[in-house]
Order: C-alpha cells, then structure tokens, then sequence
C-alpha cells in the first residue's frame, strides 16, 4: 500500500498527513499548554518519531493523523484523523483530535472529526470507528457525542480511566461503500 497521499480541505482547514517533514509543526503543538496537559509536552525528539511512524503508518497502512491548518492563514491549528490503534484489546480503527487550548470552542475539532467520519465510513467502508478519551476529558468527549458517538464503556488504557465510544455507519446517516484500504 504505497502511494502519495494528498491534502484534505474541510470549510475552513488545510489537513496534511504527518509525515517526518512535518516534525516541527507537530513538535509546536505539542507544546501548547492545552495539548500538553493531555498528552505531555514533546521533546524534539519526541516529535521526529511521532512523525517518522505517523509517515510509516500513512505508507503502509493508508491512514493516520492530520495536522490541520487554518486555510487562509496556514495557521496552525491542531492534528487529528484516522489510525489502527490497540484499544480494549483489539487492533481497531481510531480517530481522535487534539486543537491548541487558544481555538477551543470554536469547532476545529469537531470539523476534523467530521472529515475522520466521512473517510472512515465513505472511502474506508469501516463497519465500525471508536474514540476513547480520559474520562474527565469532557470536552473531547461532548465532540464525540456531537459527531454521533456513544458511550460504550468505561476502560483502563495506559494506566488511566478512559471512556470508549463507538460508531457505526448506520448511526451517521452516511451510505456504505465498498471498503478501501486508504484514506488520502
């Protein structure tokens, strides 16, 4: 599954695969105090493997996370997307957000989930699409719910209560399509 896999325009953002050239942007973000409450603040170093596995996923896998950029301003504005994550035991497909604490409450993330919605059920034909989160993480979570998430349950995931949500195709209204193996 190789192949060039192209920019994703939503109404107001630029989504670009990471990919290893995109390591100083995601190192940027990750230093954004929102962020970084969530998911530690990244060293460099921390961000060029992000990338260059981000990059290898995208290669071999056909999907993985975005870094979303405002459209008319190249702002950068946070990351999202895809991925095949171990989540309650299970290889499963993911999608998940993360938007710089100064744009919260604008609807980045849901805009970003809204496109991770539409490649999974529309060009990827996943019967199924989970989100798991802390579970005081009421924000990410009130995304999910607003994308047509449900709760599933509550789960231990790296040594933290998470909520894991579910959606299936049905639940979204969108029509089914063969299955895909890309999502760019």
């Amino acid at each position: 599954m190789t192949g060039t896999h192209r920019t994703r325009r939503t109404a107001r953002l630029r989504l670009e695969p990471i990919g290893p050239e995109r390591e100083n942007d995601l190192y940027r973000l990750h230093r954004d105090p929102g962020i970084a409450r969530w998911y530690g603040a990244w060293s460099t170093e921390d961000a060029r493997a992000a990338a260059a596995a981000m990059g290898r996923a995208w290669r071999t896998e056909g999907i993985h996370k975005w870094l979303a950029y405002e459209r008319g301003t190249g702002e950068l504005i946070g990351r999202g997307g895809l991925s095949l994550a171990e989540v309650d035991g299970a290889r499963r497909l993911e999608i998940g957000w993360a938007v710089r604490e100064a744009l919260w409450g604008r609807g980045y993330a849901s805009e970003i989930g809204r496109e991770g919605v539409a490649c999974a059920f529309g060009e990827l034909g996943a019967t199924e699409l989970v989100s798991f989160t802390e579970t005081r993480n009421a924000r990410s979570r009130a995304v999910m719910e607003r994308l047509g998430f449900h709760h599933t349950r509550d789960i231990r995931h790296a040594d933290d209560d998470f909520a894991l949500y579910t959606l299936r195709p049905h639940e979204d209204g969108g029509p089914r399509k063969p299955p895909r193996h890309r999502c760019s």
